[in-house]
Formats: structure tokens, sequence, C-alpha cells
């Protein structure tokens, strides 16, 4: 039944799909005036050297900040789903320790995630700071930093994860990246009577803190991007675990 049903959606949709790429510009064509008024004015307006940042965290930082409680919401729906049933108790391993993982055979598998976390942790932060003046911001950057535990996880165990990546404390980092977004935009409200104002002094363009509130706005995005993510994998590798321990009959 599922197979016959995969089949008809597949059906119905292909057809939907190929009509709609047929409609589609030609490579390389673009038919609005939007970027190109962009191009010419966010430099001389924001002294945001790169444009997306600008219409992310400025022109359209309304909608950023629809995308970042998606985000938001995501994140709490899994771990919702993915919650402790009443009355669950953590089991322990046999050395004692919750939820403790099988070390990786390689030695080299350490050592690489060893070397791999401070590299991941520097890219992230240069991405996040640097988003009003070279590709990247919040949103990528944090993703980035998100990964520095993962590959922690990978290299060591469970148990190294959560001790630097607690729980609570990234529940409090999402919590409050998300929050600080919404507080910068009432303050630009309150001191220039509209929602995300730039009133933030503007600097040099092509220096870091040159795109007033933009940068900030990239800050406390990367936060609550990390912070979400670090808590979806969270989730899942205590879902994991947990489903390691039933398997084994503990």
């Amino acid at each position: 039944m599922r197979r016959a049903l995969l089949v008809l959606g597949v059906a119905g949709l292909l057809p939907l799909l190929l009509w709609g790429m047929r409609g589609l510009p030609a490579f390389g064509s673009y038919r609005g005036p939007y970027g190109h008024v962009l191009n010419q004015v966010a430099v001389p307006e924001r002294h945001a050297t790169d444009v997306v940042s600008a219409v992310n965290f400025d022109y359209r930082g309304f909608d950023t900040l629809g995308e970042e409680f998606i985000l938001f919401a995501s994140v709490a729906g899994t771990a919702l789903l993915l919650r402790r049933e009443p009355g669950e108790e953590e089991k322990e391993d046999e050395d004692g320790e919750p939820g403790r993982a099988p070390p990786p055979t390689s030695d080299a598998m350490r050592m690489f995630g060893v070397a791999l976390v401070p590299l991941t942790v520097a890219f992230g932060l240069y991405m996040i700071s640097h988003g009003a003046v070279s590709p990247g911001g919040g949103f990528q950057g944090g993703v980035v930093l998100a990964t520095a535990p993962l590959a922690v996880y990978l290299a060591a165990e469970a148990r190294t994860f959560r001790r630097i990546a607690p729980k609570a404390l990234t529940e409090v980092a999402e919590a409050a990246g998300a929050a600080s977004y919404v507080a910068a935009g009432l303050l630009g409200a309150l001191l220039c009577a509209h929602f995300l104002c730039n009133f933030l002094p503007l600097g040099k363009p092509g220096e870091v803190n040159s795109a007033g509130t933009i940068e900030a706005l990239n800050v406390v995005v990367g936060v609550e991007v990390a912070g979400g993510f670090v808590l979806l994998l969270t989730a899942f590798i205590e879902e994991a675990l947990r489903r390691r321990l039933r398997r084994e009959g503990r």
C-alpha cells in the first residue's frame, strides 16, 4: 500500500514539476529590477559589501525573523517528539556511565577529530563575524559551529559530547539568540520609529563593524542556529543511544 501511494504521488507530482521547470527563465537571465537596485544602493546606504547580508538583516530583516523562528519551532518540535517518556529512566552502561557509546576503533579518527574541532570553531566564528563584508553570515556560520560538537561525538563518545555541549546551555543559547533578534528589532522601533531599524553607527565599507546592526544580527542568528542544531544533534544522539540499549535488552 505504501509503495502504491508513493507511485501515485510521484506520478502526480512529476508532471507539475516538469511544467514548472518549463516556465523558468533561461540560465543567467534576471527579469527583476530589485537585485540591480540593491547592488547599487547597499554599499552607500548600509556600508555592507556583502549585499546578501544587507538584504537578509536589513532590507528584508523582518522575513529573516520568520525564518529564524521556523528553525526555533522545528527544533522545539523535534525535541518534543523525541523526548523521554514519563517514567523512563536513563540506562547505564556496564561501567556506570550513562549513555556511553563505544569509542572508535581508530586512533587516527580520534586525532583527526581533535584537530578538526578548533579549525571548525575558528571558521564558524569567522563566517559569523564577517557576514556583512564577505560571503557567509549567521546562518552559515552557526551551522559550521554546530559541526564541532558533532566531530567530538564521532571521534570520542556521547559522554564527551554532553560534556562540551550541555543541553541546558544550548537551550539557553538558542532561546537567547532568537530573543535577541526580536529585542534588536524592538530597540530599532524605539529609536527610529520602525522595526529592525539600523540604528548603530556605520563604519568604513569593508571593515567588520561597518554595517551597523547587520553585524550584530549576524552574531545573534549565529548563536541561535548553532544552539538549535546542537540541540537537534543531542536529541538524535539520545534517541540512538536509547535504541541501542533497548536492542541490548538493558
